[in-house]
Protein backbone atom coordinates (compact mmCIF):
# COMPACT_ATOMS: atom_id res chain seq x y z
CA UNK A 1 0.00 0.00 0.00
CA UNK A 2 0.84 3.37 -0.59
CA UNK A 3 2.25 5.64 2.27
CA UNK A 4 0.19 8.35 1.52
CA UNK A 5 1.85 11.50 2.26
CA UNK A 6 4.99 10.65 1.27
CA UNK A 7 4.72 11.76 -2.11
CA UNK A 8 5.35 15.26 -4.03
CA UNK A 9 1.44 15.34 -4.87
CA UNK A 10 0.65 15.79 -1.16
CA UNK A 11 4.01 17.42 0.04
CA UNK A 12 4.96 19.67 -3.06
CA UNK A 13 8.04 18.51 -2.43
CA UNK A 14 10.40 17.15 -4.86
CA UNK A 15 13.55 15.29 -4.20
CA UNK A 16 16.66 16.02 -6.08
CA UNK A 17 18.81 12.72 -6.03
CA UNK A 18 21.37 14.27 -7.93
CA UNK A 19 22.25 16.94 -5.03
CA UNK A 20 21.42 14.26 -2.53
CA UNK A 21 24.07 12.16 -4.05
CA UNK A 22 26.95 14.58 -3.92
CA UNK A 23 26.33 16.66 -7.45
CA UNK A 24 25.98 20.39 -6.76
CA UNK A 25 22.74 22.34 -7.71
CA UNK A 26 24.42 24.64 -10.43
CA UNK A 27 25.84 21.57 -12.36
CA UNK A 28 22.60 19.59 -12.30
CA UNK A 29 20.67 22.82 -13.69
CA UNK A 30 23.37 23.23 -16.66
CA UNK A 31 22.80 19.25 -17.27
CA UNK A 32 19.36 19.75 -17.44
CA UNK A 33 19.35 22.27 -19.69
CA UNK A 34 22.25 20.83 -21.90
CA UNK A 35 20.32 17.55 -22.43
CA UNK A 36 17.20 19.45 -23.22
CA UNK A 37 18.98 21.97 -25.94
CA UNK A 38 21.21 18.62 -27.50
CA UNK A 39 17.99 16.96 -28.22
CA UNK A 40 15.27 20.17 -29.41
CA UNK A 41 17.90 22.16 -30.88
CA UNK A 42 21.25 20.28 -31.16
CA UNK A 43 23.45 19.03 -34.16
CA UNK A 44 22.96 15.97 -36.13
CA UNK A 45 24.22 13.83 -33.92
CA UNK A 46 21.92 14.50 -31.06
CA UNK A 47 18.83 16.45 -31.85
CA UNK A 48 15.58 14.36 -32.39
CA UNK A 49 13.07 17.49 -32.51
CA UNK A 50 13.12 19.03 -35.91
CA UNK A 51 10.36 21.73 -37.21
CA UNK A 52 7.80 22.13 -39.87
CA UNK A 53 6.91 25.06 -41.60
CA UNK A 54 5.95 28.01 -39.81
CA UNK A 55 4.35 26.57 -36.95
CA UNK A 56 4.77 22.68 -36.68
CA UNK A 57 7.48 20.29 -34.97
CA UNK A 58 7.90 16.63 -35.07
CA UNK A 59 10.20 14.60 -33.17
CA UNK A 60 11.90 11.91 -35.26
CA UNK A 61 12.12 8.35 -34.86
CA UNK A 62 16.02 7.98 -35.77
CA UNK A 63 16.52 4.22 -36.28
CA UNK A 64 12.53 3.43 -38.54
CA UNK A 65 13.02 7.01 -39.86
CA UNK A 66 9.07 7.81 -38.55
CA UNK A 67 7.12 10.08 -36.32
CA UNK A 68 5.57 8.10 -33.48
CA UNK A 69 2.85 9.39 -31.14
CA UNK A 70 5.16 7.44 -28.75
CA UNK A 71 7.76 10.68 -29.45
CA UNK A 72 5.47 12.94 -30.00
CA UNK A 73 3.54 12.61 -26.62
CA UNK A 74 6.90 12.30 -24.85
CA UNK A 75 8.33 15.81 -26.74
CA UNK A 76 5.13 17.52 -25.25
CA UNK A 77 5.70 15.96 -21.68
CA UNK A 78 9.15 17.22 -22.11
CA UNK A 79 8.34 20.86 -23.17
CA UNK A 80 5.26 21.20 -20.87
CA UNK A 81 7.67 20.72 -17.99
CA UNK A 82 10.70 22.55 -19.07
CA UNK A 83 8.34 25.83 -19.98
CA UNK A 84 8.12 25.81 -23.36
CA UNK A 85 5.15 26.70 -24.69
CA UNK A 86 6.24 27.24 -28.09
CA UNK A 87 7.52 23.83 -28.85
CA UNK A 88 4.38 22.18 -26.91
CA UNK A 89 2.36 24.03 -29.35
CA UNK A 90 3.76 23.06 -32.61
CA UNK A 91 4.18 19.25 -32.07
CA UNK A 92 1.10 19.48 -30.62
CA UNK A 93 -0.63 20.84 -33.74
CA UNK A 94 2.02 18.56 -36.16
CA UNK A 95 0.12 15.62 -33.96
CA UNK A 96 -3.22 17.06 -34.43
CA UNK A 97 -3.16 17.78 -38.08
CA UNK A 98 -1.60 14.48 -39.30
CA UNK A 99 -1.90 11.74 -36.47
CA UNK A 100 -5.66 12.64 -35.38
CA UNK A 101 -7.93 10.14 -37.17
CA UNK A 102 -11.74 11.51 -37.44
CA UNK A 103 -12.83 8.34 -38.80
CA UNK A 104 -13.16 4.15 -38.84
CA UNK A 105 -12.89 2.13 -35.77
CA UNK A 106 -10.29 4.40 -34.40
CA UNK A 107 -11.76 7.47 -34.61
CA UNK A 108 -10.94 9.69 -31.78
CA UNK A 109 -7.19 7.81 -31.34
CA UNK A 110 -3.78 9.26 -33.25
CA UNK A 111 -2.11 7.15 -35.58
CA UNK A 112 0.58 5.43 -34.28
CA UNK A 113 3.28 6.54 -37.13
CA UNK A 114 3.70 8.71 -39.93
CA UNK A 115 6.18 9.53 -42.28
CA UNK A 116 8.03 12.90 -41.60
CA UNK A 117 5.33 14.47 -44.38
CA UNK A 118 2.17 13.29 -42.27
CA UNK A 119 1.37 10.88 -44.57
CA UNK A 120 0.28 7.87 -42.20
CA UNK A 121 2.13 4.59 -42.10
CA UNK A 122 -0.44 3.08 -39.78
CA UNK A 123 -4.30 3.60 -39.10
CA UNK A 124 -3.66 2.23 -35.95
CA UNK A 125 -3.15 3.67 -32.21
CA UNK A 126 -0.82 2.52 -29.84
CA UNK A 127 -2.24 3.49 -26.16
CA UNK A 128 1.43 4.78 -24.71
CA UNK A 129 1.43 7.81 -26.97
CA UNK A 130 -2.48 8.59 -25.75
CA UNK A 131 -2.14 8.38 -22.17
CA UNK A 132 0.84 10.87 -22.05
CA UNK A 133 -1.04 13.05 -24.40
CA UNK A 134 -3.61 13.25 -22.12
CA UNK A 135 -1.61 14.22 -19.01
CA UNK A 136 0.36 16.31 -21.09
CA UNK A 137 -2.50 18.69 -22.12
CA UNK A 138 -3.62 18.74 -19.08
CA UNK A 139 -0.54 19.80 -17.64
CA UNK A 140 -0.38 22.31 -20.30
CA UNK A 141 -3.61 23.46 -19.37
CA UNK A 142 -2.81 24.15 -15.58
CA UNK A 143 0.72 25.78 -16.13
CA UNK A 144 -0.80 27.87 -19.27
CA UNK A 145 -4.53 28.17 -19.08
CA UNK A 146 -6.67 26.58 -22.34
CA UNK A 147 -6.53 28.73 -25.69
CA UNK A 148 -8.49 28.03 -28.89
CA UNK A 149 -8.93 24.82 -30.29
CA UNK A 150 -6.91 22.91 -30.83
CA UNK A 151 -5.15 24.85 -27.70
CA UNK A 152 -8.06 23.97 -25.92
CA UNK A 153 -5.54 21.79 -23.71
CA UNK A 154 -7.96 20.25 -21.05
CA UNK A 155 -10.89 19.71 -23.10
CA UNK A 156 -8.75 18.21 -25.81
CA UNK A 157 -7.44 16.03 -23.11
CA UNK A 158 -11.01 15.14 -21.43
CA UNK A 159 -12.66 14.01 -25.16
CA UNK A 160 -9.32 11.72 -25.59
CA UNK A 161 -9.83 10.30 -22.42
CA UNK A 162 -13.83 9.95 -23.14
CA UNK A 163 -12.23 7.88 -26.27
CA UNK A 164 -9.87 5.89 -24.49
CA UNK A 165 -12.62 4.36 -21.76
CA UNK A 166 -15.73 4.35 -23.83
CA UNK A 167 -15.09 3.32 -27.67
CA UNK A 168 -16.93 0.57 -28.65
CA UNK A 169 -19.83 0.75 -26.73
CA UNK A 170 -21.90 1.69 -30.07
CA UNK A 171 -19.77 -0.93 -32.27
CA UNK A 172 -17.58 1.74 -33.22
CA UNK A 173 -14.17 0.02 -32.20
CA UNK A 174 -12.44 -0.70 -29.02
CA UNK A 175 -11.51 1.04 -26.14
CA UNK A 176 -7.66 1.21 -25.01
CA UNK A 177 -8.48 0.14 -21.45
CA UNK A 178 -10.24 -3.30 -20.89
CA UNK A 179 -13.17 -2.46 -19.49
CA UNK A 180 -13.86 -5.71 -17.06
CA UNK A 181 -10.25 -5.35 -15.38
CA UNK A 182 -9.12 -1.74 -16.05
CA UNK A 183 -6.06 -2.40 -17.35
CA UNK A 184 -4.23 -0.66 -20.09
CA UNK A 185 -4.06 -3.07 -23.67
CA UNK A 186 -1.45 -3.35 -25.80
CA UNK A 187 -3.15 -2.28 -28.87
CA UNK A 188 -7.36 -1.65 -28.68
CA UNK A 189 -8.19 -4.24 -30.35
CA UNK A 190 -6.48 -6.93 -28.64
CA UNK A 191 -6.74 -8.69 -25.48
CA UNK A 192 -3.09 -8.27 -23.82
CA UNK A 193 -0.79 -5.62 -22.31
CA UNK A 194 2.47 -4.32 -22.25
CA UNK A 195 3.64 -3.82 -18.67
CA UNK A 196 5.56 -0.78 -20.10
CA UNK A 197 2.41 1.24 -20.56
CA UNK A 198 0.65 1.22 -16.88
CA UNK A 199 1.52 4.25 -15.25
CA UNK A 200 -0.85 4.29 -12.29
CA UNK A 201 0.46 7.49 -10.97
CA UNK A 202 -1.22 9.42 -14.67
CA UNK A 203 -4.63 7.56 -13.87
CA UNK A 204 -4.60 9.08 -10.23
CA UNK A 205 -4.49 12.18 -11.76
CA UNK A 206 -6.77 11.32 -14.40
CA UNK A 207 -9.25 10.52 -11.70
CA UNK A 208 -8.85 14.06 -11.09
CA UNK A 209 -9.30 16.00 -13.88
CA UNK A 210 -11.18 13.76 -16.23
CA UNK A 211 -14.98 13.92 -17.30
CA UNK A 212 -16.60 13.61 -13.95
CA UNK A 213 -18.66 10.45 -15.01
CA UNK A 214 -14.89 8.48 -15.72
CA UNK A 215 -13.09 9.61 -12.42
CA UNK A 216 -14.38 6.07 -10.65
CA UNK A 217 -12.66 4.29 -13.33
CA UNK A 218 -10.01 6.00 -13.15
CA UNK A 219 -9.14 5.68 -9.86
CA UNK A 220 -9.66 1.90 -10.30
CA UNK A 221 -7.49 1.74 -13.35
CA UNK A 222 -4.43 3.35 -10.95
CA UNK A 223 -5.09 0.57 -8.34
CA UNK A 224 -5.58 -2.45 -10.88
CA UNK A 225 -2.47 -1.18 -12.73
CA UNK A 226 -0.17 -1.17 -9.42
CA UNK A 227 -1.30 -4.92 -8.58
CA UNK A 228 -1.08 -6.29 -12.13
CA UNK A 229 2.49 -4.92 -12.15
CA UNK A 230 2.90 -6.97 -9.44
CA UNK A 231 1.70 -10.01 -11.52
CA UNK A 232 3.99 -8.98 -14.43
CA UNK A 233 7.27 -8.33 -12.82
CA UNK A 234 9.71 -11.71 -12.16
CA UNK A 235 10.04 -11.79 -8.10
CA UNK A 236 13.67 -12.71 -8.21
CA UNK A 237 15.05 -10.46 -10.91
CA UNK A 238 12.46 -7.86 -11.02
CA UNK A 239 12.47 -8.42 -14.77
CA UNK A 240 9.16 -7.69 -16.40
CA UNK A 241 7.88 -9.14 -20.14
CA UNK A 242 7.15 -6.69 -23.45
CA UNK A 243 4.00 -8.38 -23.89
CA UNK A 244 2.06 -9.80 -21.14
CA UNK A 245 -1.12 -11.25 -20.72
CA UNK A 246 -4.02 -10.22 -18.23
CA UNK A 247 -2.88 -12.68 -15.59
CA UNK A 248 0.72 -11.40 -16.04
CA UNK A 249 2.54 -13.56 -17.29
CA UNK A 250 4.64 -13.27 -20.41
CA UNK A 251 2.65 -13.07 -23.87
CA UNK A 252 6.01 -14.44 -25.99
CA UNK A 253 3.39 -15.29 -29.07
CA UNK A 254 5.37 -12.78 -31.71
CA UNK A 255 8.60 -13.70 -29.77
CA UNK A 256 7.95 -10.69 -26.99
CA UNK A 257 7.42 -12.16 -23.62
CA UNK A 258 11.29 -11.44 -23.00
CA UNK A 259 12.98 -8.49 -20.97
CA UNK A 260 13.62 -6.21 -23.90
CA UNK A 261 13.25 -2.59 -25.05
CA UNK A 262 9.62 -1.32 -24.29
CA UNK A 263 10.10 -3.42 -20.74
CA UNK A 264 13.05 -0.75 -19.53
CA UNK A 265 10.13 1.66 -19.03
CA UNK A 266 8.44 -0.12 -16.01
CA UNK A 267 11.57 0.73 -13.48
CA UNK A 268 11.15 4.42 -14.55
CA UNK A 269 7.34 4.56 -14.29
CA UNK A 270 8.23 3.04 -10.49
CA UNK A 271 10.56 5.49 -10.05
CA UNK A 272 7.92 8.43 -11.04
CA UNK A 273 5.24 6.92 -8.74
CA UNK A 274 6.83 6.97 -5.95
CA UNK A 275 8.01 10.25 -6.76
CA UNK A 276 5.03 11.69 -7.02
CA UNK A 277 2.77 9.80 -4.97
CA UNK A 278 4.28 7.97 -2.21
CA UNK A 279 6.37 5.20 -1.10
CA UNK A 280 5.00 1.54 -1.80
CA UNK A 281 7.09 -1.47 -0.05
CA UNK A 282 7.04 -3.20 -3.38
CA UNK A 283 7.80 -0.22 -5.47
CA UNK A 284 11.40 -0.02 -3.23
CA UNK A 285 11.60 -4.38 -2.73
CA UNK A 286 11.26 -4.32 -7.02
CA UNK A 287 13.86 -0.82 -7.60
CA UNK A 288 15.95 -2.80 -6.01
CA UNK A 289 15.47 -5.91 -7.36
CA UNK A 290 16.27 -4.86 -11.09
CA UNK A 291 19.10 -2.83 -9.92
CA UNK A 292 20.64 -5.53 -8.29
CA UNK A 293 20.08 -7.57 -11.60
CA UNK A 294 22.16 -5.02 -13.66
CA UNK A 295 24.55 -3.50 -11.02
CA UNK A 296 27.05 -6.24 -12.22
CA UNK A 297 26.71 -5.99 -15.99
CA UNK A 298 28.26 -3.17 -18.03
CA UNK A 299 25.87 -1.57 -19.77
CA UNK A 300 28.21 -2.56 -22.62
CA UNK A 301 26.99 -6.11 -22.28
CA UNK A 302 23.39 -5.48 -22.14
CA UNK A 303 21.13 -7.99 -23.77
CA UNK A 304 17.81 -9.58 -24.02
CA UNK A 305 16.96 -11.27 -21.13
CA UNK A 306 13.90 -14.13 -19.93
CA UNK A 307 12.66 -11.98 -17.07
CA UNK A 308 14.01 -14.83 -14.74
CA UNK A 309 17.85 -13.36 -15.86
CA UNK A 310 18.95 -15.44 -18.49
CA UNK A 311 20.99 -13.87 -21.45
CA UNK A 312 20.72 -14.17 -25.42
CA UNK A 313 23.25 -13.32 -27.61
CA UNK A 314 21.66 -10.46 -28.77
CA UNK A 315 22.53 -7.15 -27.45
CA UNK A 316 20.29 -4.60 -26.20
CA UNK A 317 19.24 -1.94 -29.09
CA UNK A 318 19.19 0.80 -26.81
CA UNK A 319 21.63 0.47 -23.77
CA UNK A 320 21.62 4.43 -23.06
CA UNK A 321 18.09 4.05 -22.43
CA UNK A 322 18.36 1.04 -20.04
CA UNK A 323 20.89 2.78 -17.97
CA UNK A 324 18.54 6.10 -17.59
CA UNK A 325 15.89 3.66 -16.41
CA UNK A 326 17.87 2.06 -14.01
CA UNK A 327 18.92 5.47 -12.58
CA UNK A 328 15.27 6.30 -12.87
CA UNK A 329 14.29 3.03 -10.32
CA UNK A 330 16.40 5.46 -7.46
CA UNK A 331 13.48 7.35 -6.89
CA UNK A 332 12.02 4.53 -5.71
CA UNK A 333 15.35 3.04 -4.05
CA UNK A 334 16.75 6.18 -2.77
CA UNK A 335 18.53 4.23 0.26
CA UNK A 336 19.29 1.02 -1.62
CA UNK A 337 22.47 -0.78 -2.27
CA UNK A 338 22.67 0.84 -5.71
CA UNK A 339 20.92 3.61 -5.98
CA UNK A 340 23.54 5.74 -6.02
CA UNK A 341 25.90 3.52 -8.44
CA UNK A 342 23.15 4.18 -10.97
CA UNK A 343 22.55 7.72 -10.74
CA UNK A 344 26.14 7.88 -10.90
CA UNK A 345 26.47 5.70 -14.06
CA UNK A 346 23.77 7.79 -15.51
CA UNK A 347 25.58 11.23 -14.73
CA UNK A 348 28.80 9.68 -16.05
CA UNK A 349 27.03 8.54 -19.41
CA UNK A 350 27.15 10.93 -22.26
CA UNK A 351 23.99 11.30 -24.84
CA UNK A 352 23.83 8.21 -27.09
CA UNK A 353 24.93 9.65 -30.90
CA UNK A 354 23.79 8.13 -34.29
CA UNK A 355 20.94 6.38 -35.51
CA UNK A 356 19.46 4.84 -32.54
CA UNK A 357 20.07 8.01 -30.12
CA UNK A 358 15.91 8.68 -30.13
CA UNK A 359 14.50 6.46 -28.04
CA UNK A 360 17.63 6.59 -25.57
CA UNK A 361 18.21 9.84 -25.38
CA UNK A 362 14.19 10.16 -24.60
CA UNK A 363 14.41 8.19 -21.89
CA UNK A 364 17.31 9.85 -20.49
CA UNK A 365 15.76 13.68 -20.88
CA UNK A 366 12.96 12.07 -18.38
CA UNK A 367 15.81 10.11 -15.83
CA UNK A 368 17.35 13.63 -16.01
CA UNK A 369 14.19 15.85 -14.96
CA UNK A 370 13.00 12.87 -12.89
CA UNK A 371 16.41 12.86 -10.72
CA UNK A 372 16.79 16.91 -10.12
CA UNK A 373 13.15 17.02 -8.97
CA UNK A 374 11.95 18.81 -12.59
CA UNK A 375 9.46 15.93 -13.38
CA UNK A 376 6.46 17.99 -11.34
CA UNK A 377 2.56 17.66 -11.14
CA UNK A 378 1.25 20.65 -12.80
CA UNK A 379 -2.04 20.88 -10.30
CA UNK A 380 -5.01 23.84 -11.81
CA UNK A 381 -4.13 27.34 -10.55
Amino acid sequence: MKTLGTGAYYTGNYRNLFEQFGYHDEEIEKRVKDTWDKLFEGDEDTRIYYEAGEDMGYLLDTGNLDVRTEGMSYGMMMAVQMGRKDIFDRIWRWTKTYMYMQDGENAGYFAWSCEIDGARRSNGPAPDGEEYFALALFFASHRWGDGHAPFDYSIQARNLLHACVHKGENNDGFPMWEPSNHLIKFIPNCDFSDPSYHLPHFYDLFALWANPEDRDFWGKAAEASRNYLQLSCHQATGLAPEYAYYDGTPNNERGYGHFFSDSYRVAANIGLDTEWFGVDEWQREEANRIQAFFAGIAPSDYRRYTIAGEPFEEKSLHPVGLLATNAMASLAAADGPNAKKMVDLLWQTPLRTGVRRYYDNCLYLFAMLSLSGNFRIWMPN
